[in-house]
C-alpha cells in the first residue's frame, strides 16, 4: 500500500496534539485575562477584578467560569480541523484559526458590551449597573463574560475554514 503524504509515527502525532492543545488553552486563557481587562475599562462603572477580590464566593465563580472558559478552549483545541499535508509547524499553530479566535474576541467582546447596553436601557427598571454593590453579583457576571467568551472561542477552534 502506498502512503499519501508525510507519515508520522503515532507518538509524533499525539505529542503534536497536546502541544497544540496547549499553547491554543494558554491563548485562549490569556484571551480571558484580556477580555476581563478590557471589560474593566469599557464598564468602568463595574470594577470586576477589585470587586470580586472583595467575597469568596464571587472569586469562586469566577473561577468557576475561568474553568469552564478553559475547558471550552480545550475541547475546541481537541476537537478542531487540523492541518492535514502541512508542516509539523502548521499543525501546532493554524494563523488562520489564530486570526479566526483574535477577530471572535475582539468581535465578541464589541458586540457583548454594546448588547449589555442596549438591553439596559430597554430595561430601566432593572438598573443593571446595581450589580456593582455586590461582589457576588460582579462575581456572576463575570463568570457569564468567561462563559460567554469560552462559547465563542469555542466556536472558533471548531468552524471549519
Amino acid at each position: 500500500m502506498t502512503e499519501l503524504g508525510p507519515t508520522y509515527s503515532f507518538w509524533v502525532v499525539l505529542l503534536l496534539w497536546i502541544a497544540r492543545t496547549i499553547i491554543l488553552a494558554f491563548i485562549c486563557a490569556f484571551l480571558a485575562w484580556l477580555g476581563i481587562r478590557v471589560l474593566d475599562a469599557l464598564t468602568p462603572h463595574i470594577h470586576k477584578r477589585e470587586t470580586i477580590g472583595k467575597d469568596p464566593v464571587a472569586v469562586g465563580l469566577f473561577i468557576a467560569g475561568f474553568f469552564i472558559l478553559v475547558g471550552l478552549a480545550i475541547h475546541g483545541a481537541v476537537t478542531g480541523p487540523v492541518v492535514v499535508g502541512g508542516s509539523i509547524l502548521a499543525s501546532l499553530i493554524d494563523v488562520r484559526r489564530l486570526g479566526l479566535v483574535a477577530v471572535s474576541f475582539f468581535v465578541s467582546l464589541l458586540l457583548g458590551i454594546a448588547l449589555f447596553d442596549i438591553v439596559d436601557r430597554l430595561m430601566p427598571k432593572i438598573p443593571f449597573k446595581a450589580i456593582r454593590e455586590s461582589p457576588i453579583a460582579v462575581g456572576i457576571y463575570a463568570f457569564g463574560y468567561l462563559v460567554f467568551l469560552g462559547l465563542i472561542m469555542h466556536a472558533a477552534l471548531t468552524t471549519p475554514l
